[in-house]
């Protein structure tokens, strides 16, 4: 039996811990801060960009594909297990081409698409009126329509996974802190972790998940280049409105000039998100100006918005790792029980199902190489 310890409890660390207790012979013990889903978690719209993405291959591709492909076996499993219905749009995103926009790069896209298996299409001005006639079709050229992607509730997701997590028997330990992580030699001259020091005591454990987003550079062991693995704060911003009635008979994701127009129950839909960066140093607090530009685009994108009732608006900070790709997935250099899971940026949803599954990976081939002596 081996002692498993994640930390960070939002939709990452929530998948990790679901995917890792599957596996036999592990005890699990998820801990955070705070409660669940309240960091970049609860700072996402749940929008799954994955086959409309113009990632056609290497890593970028292959996460974004695998991940596609776990969510549609993922939600059902956990609807089963858990006995509750997660909120899932499967009528696709809707992406919007401006006048001026570059189509050639998109029907390179879609004959790319067709190759794998996966469906595209091109819908020109008339297409659009007549399925999508909420959207103004002034400065349009046409519409790229991606019929398998997908938008999910990112919150009721993670508590879903957390709930078939400890029906697995998984321990979920909230508002405890975790000190900086510290270290040991052991006999082969290999830096390795053996327990947590938290505000609850003191942890025994052979692994540690790091799913901690912008908290991941402090926690990181004293003798790691942490600059080598700085996370910095991107700011998001959006909003969440009432109509009297819904835009359309079809509520795909409609998305355009970077603004989301997110359909919700009850004729509400999220509205965002700006994308702010920290000019200095870390600290970075909203801008009500960009919001409302924000708001102005979706509302000529989609002219029945203007008539929303406000009901709600929100930011919160997305983790970007500095100077290098989005996500870290990776065992932290120098250490044979510390893994990253972190800087996911803007896809945190879309790939934590992906994620889940390299971690699980990560340590059954350690757990191999082992007993193999290798």
């Amino acid at each position: 039996m081996s002692d498993v310890t994640v930390i960070g409890c939002g939709i990452i660390g929530a998948a990790i811990a679901y995917e890792l207790s599957k596996i036999p012979n592990l005890n699990i013990t998820v801990i955070d801060q705070n409660t669940p889903a309240q960091g970049s978690t609860g700072a996402a719209l749940g929008v799954l960009m994955g086959v409309i993405s113009h990632k056609v291959k290497g890593r970028g591709w292959q996460l974004r594909s695998q991940t596609m492909q776990r969510y549609e076996t993922l939600i059902p499993e956990l609807e089963k297990i858990t006995d509750r219905q997660i909120p899932f749009n499967r009528e696709g995103i809707l992406m919007l081409c401006f006048e001026g926009e570059n189509l050639t790069r998109w029907q390179e896209l879609i004959q790319i698409r067709q190759t794998q298996g996966l469906k595209l299409q091109l819908l020109t001005i008339a297409d659009i009126q007549a399925d999508y006639p909420q959207v103004n079709c002034k400065d349009l050229s046409a519409a790229i329509y991606s019929p398998q992607d997908r938008q999910v509730d990112p919150t009721i997701l993670t508590l879903a996974l957390i709930d078939a997590a400890q029906k697995n028997g998984v321990n979920f330990q909230f508002n405890t802190t975790v000190k900086p992580l510290k270290t040991t030699i052991n006999s082969a001259q290999k830096s390795v972790f053996y327990s947590l020091e938290t505000t609850a005591g003191t942890l025994k454990t052979d692994w540690v998940i790091l799913a901690t987003g912008l908290g991941t550079t402090p926690i990181l062991p004293t003798s790691v280049e942490q600059k080598q693995f700085k996370i910095r704060p991107v700011l998001g911003q959006a909003l969440r409105l009432k109509l009297n009635q819904p835009l359309g008979e079809k509520q795909p994701v409609i998305t355009g000039d970077d603004v989301h127009i997110v359909p919700l129950k009850n004729h509400e839909y999220w509205i965002g998100a700006t994308v702010e960066f920290p000019e200095n140093d870390d600290q970075i607090l909203p801008n009500s100006s960009q919001l409302d530009a924000v708001l102005a685009k979706a509302i000529t994108i989609c002219p029945q918005l203007s008539q929303g009732q406000i009901l709600q608006t929100w930011s919160g900070l997305r983790p970007r790792p500095d100077r290098q790709p989005a996500p870290i997935i990776c065992p932290l250099p120098g250490y044979s029980n510390i893994l990253l899971a972190t800087g996911h940026y803007r896809n945190g949803i879309l790939l934590a199902p992906v994620t889940a599954q390299e971690i699980c990976h990560i340590m059954q081939s350690h757990s191999t190489h082992k007993k193999t002596g290798r």
